[in-house]
C-alpha cells in the first residue's frame, strides 16, 4: 500500500530578475553585436568588426564608446542577460571570440598604464600593508569631497546614475573568484559577500538599498536602465572587473581589486550620505551609503588581510597581480571621477543625455 505523502507548501515566488533592456550602438561593433543577438546579422562578422576597431586605435580603449558598449553587452550575457536575447548567446564561439580580442587590447592598455612593484614580503601582514599603503598615496580626483561640499541635486542624480551601471549588481563580478579560492581566503571573501548580499535579509542587499536611493531621487531603478546615458568610462570600470573576474588567470587581480574596493569605500561614502544630507534627501536616499561606512571599515581590515594577504602566502607568486588589480581598481576610479568633475566643473552635464 503506497502512502500518500502531503504536497509541500508552495515557495514563495522570488521577484524576477530582468535582464537589461537592449541599449542604442555606438559604432560598428555594437550595432553589428546587437543586430546579431536579435536575429538579423551573421554573428560572423562579430570577429571582423572586432578586429576593424581594433586596427584603427583612436586613443585609449578605456574610453571608447563603441568597444566599451559591446564588452557591458557581451558580459551581461553571464549576468542576467538581455532583454528579447536568447540565454544560448552566452557562449556563443563569434561573441566570445570578439570578446578575447576586446578584453586584449583593453588589458595591454591597463598593463602598460598601471604598473607596480612586486611584492617581496609575501606574508599575509606585509601584502595588507602593501595594500593599505597604495589605497591611502592615491591622489586621484575625489569625487565625495565634491559631492560632500559642492553638488547639487542635479549632479547627485548624475552621479547616481553613473554608479548604477555597477551597483544594481553590486558585489557580483567578485563573487566568480569564489569556487577559484580556498581556505582562509576563501572564508574572508564569504564574509564580505554574505554583507554585500544582505546578511540573510533580501532587503539589505547593497543592491537593493542603492535601488531604493534611485527611487527616493525619483530615478528609474531598472536593471540598467541607463546604460545609454552614460559615457564610455563610466562602462570600463564594471567592464573590467567582469573580465578580472571571468578569467580564472586574473585571479590574484579581481581579489586585490576588491581589497581596494573596500578599502576606499567607508570615507567616501560617509562624505556621499552627508552631500546629500546637505541638499535635503532623506534617509531613502541615504541610508545605502550610511550602510557602507560601518560595513566597509570592517570589510577592508577583512579583504586587506585575511583574503589578499592570505591568498598571497598560499600563493605567492600571485602576489604582483593582487597588487595590480587594487592599483587598476585606484586608477579606474580616477579616470572616471576626472572625467565627470572635468564636465561639472566647466558647468556641463557629465551624462550623455539628459536625464529628463
Amino acid at each position: 500500500m503506497t502512502t500518500q505523502l502531503p504536497s509541500p507548501a508552495p515557495l514563495t515566488a522570488a521577484r524576477p530578475q530582468s535582464p537589461m533592456p537592449l541599449p542604442t550602438p555606438r559604432g560598428p561593433l555594437s550595432d553589428a553585436l546587437l543586430r546579431a543577438l536579435t536575429g538579423t546579422a551573421d554573428p560572423g562578422i562579430l570577429r571582423d568588426e572586432a578586429a576593424g576597431v581594433l586596427a584603427a586605435p583612436t586613443g585609449s580603449w578605456l574610453e571608447h564608446d563603441d568597444v566599451q558598449l559591446a564588452l557591458t553587452c557581451m558580459y551581461e550575457l553571464h549576468y542576467r542577460g538581455l532583454d528579447g536575447v536568447d540565454d544560448d548567446w552566452e557562449w556563443q564561439p563569434d561573441v566570445l571570440a570578439a570578446r578575447a580580442a576586446l578584453e586584449r587590447a583593453v588589458e595591454a592598455e591597463l598593463r602598460e598604464r598601471v604598473t607596480v612593484a612586486v611584492p617581496v614580503d609575501t606574508s599575509a601582514a606585509a601584502v595588507a600593508k602593501t595594500l593599505f599603503d597604495l589605497t591611502s598615496s592615491d591622489d586621484g580626483p575625489s569625487m565625495s569631497r565634491w559631492i560632500a561640499r559642492r553638488a547639487e541635486r542635479e549632479q547627485i542624480e548624475e552621479f547616481v546614475v553613473h554608479r548604477s551601471v555597477y551597483q544594481l549588481k553590486e558585489a557580483d563580478p567578485h563573487t566568480w573568484a569564489v569556487p577559484r579560492l580556498g581556505g582562509a581566503p576563501k572564508v574572508a571573501l564569504m564574509e564580505i559577500q554574505s554583507d554585500e548580499y544582505g546578511a540573510g535579509d533580501p532587503e539589505r542587499q547593497h543592491a537593493a538599498l542603492f535601488a531604493q536611493a534611485m527611487r527616493g531621487l525619483g530615478l528609474d531603478d531598472t536593471y540598467g536602465r541607463y546604460v545609454d546615458h552614460v559615457p564610455a568610462i563610466t562602462l570600463a570600470h564594471p567592464n573590467v572587473m567582469s573580465m578580472l573576474g571571468l578569467h580564472r588567470r586574473l585571479l590574484g587581480a579581481i581579489v586585490g581589486h576588491l581589497a581596494a574596493f573596500e578599502m576606499t569605500s567607508s570615507i567616501p561614502n560617509r562624505l556621499y550620505g552627508n552631500g546629500m544630507r546637505r541638499v535635503g534627501l532623506g534617509q531613502d536616499v541615504t541610508e545605502y551609503f550610511d550602510e557602507h561606512v560601518e560595513a566597509d571599515a570592517v570589510h577592508e581590515q577583512i579583504a586587506g588581510r585575511d583574503m589578499a594577504g592570505r591568498l598571497v602566502e598560499q600563493e605567492p607568486t600571485l602576489g604582483g597581480d593582487v597588487v595590480w588589480g587594487a592599483a587598476v581598481c585606484l586608477a579606474l576610479d580616477g579616470m572616471w571621477a576626472q572625467h565627470v568633475l572635468d564636465r561639472w566643473e566647466a558647468g556641463e552635464p557629465s551624462l550623455r543625455q539628459p536625464l529628463r
